[in-house]
């Protein structure tokens, strides 16, 4: 990728992962089940805000992450397994995976921006749905993507702290 798609792909690395963070962490706080409450909050109407431009981002950074063939490294399911099982048979012996050429570490980034993806579409789904039979369901899938985001996310830290100190060691 050239220097300005870098530079592009930084960026919305660094706003996806603001927005993530804090829509997270103000979760607990939203007070939205089967539509939005009339005595809704500043946090409940920022949430929905934010989501909708979490799904433009989710959108648009995958389509940058995955550009020129790149999909390959985050989506190794479609030929690329040698890597992953190389790299989880590394971590047995106590080897750090490597950060580049795909392998865990990428397939742990394709996983995340599934999991981006779905938790702001079930997301936009459950607030446009709002009254509908189905939108409880929908919460419930926009609940358990958030959380599998969540949980990636932490597992993606862990990923990149490993990444730093093996670089350290070097």
């Amino acid at each position: 990728m050239s220097g300005a798609g870098d530079k592009l792909r930084d960026r919305q690395h660094l706003a996806v992962a603001l927005l993530c963070l804090w829509l997270i962490a103000t979760s607990p706080w939203i007070a939205m089940l089967r539509r939005m409450p009339s005595s809704a909050g500043w946090l409940d109407y920022a949430h929905v805000g934010l989501g909708f431009v979490a799904l433009l981002l989710a959108c648009t950074y995958t389509a940058t992450c995955c550009r020129a063939g790149r999909w390959r490294l985050y989506f190794p399911l479609f030929g690329g397994m040698s890597a992953v099982a190389r790299d989880l048979g590394g971590l047995v012996r106590g080897r750090i995976p490597s950060a580049e050429g795909g392998g865990l570490f990428a397939l742990i980034e394709g996983l995340l921006l599934i999991a981006l993806l779905l938790t702001a579409v079930t997301g936009a789904a459950w607030f446009l749905l709002q009254g509908a039979e189905t939108v409880l369901a929908w919460r419930q899938w926009h609940l358990y993507a958030a959380r599998s985001l969540a949980g990636l996310m932490v597992v993606h830290a862990i990923s990149v702290s490993l990444h730093l100190v093996d670089l350290i060691r070097d």
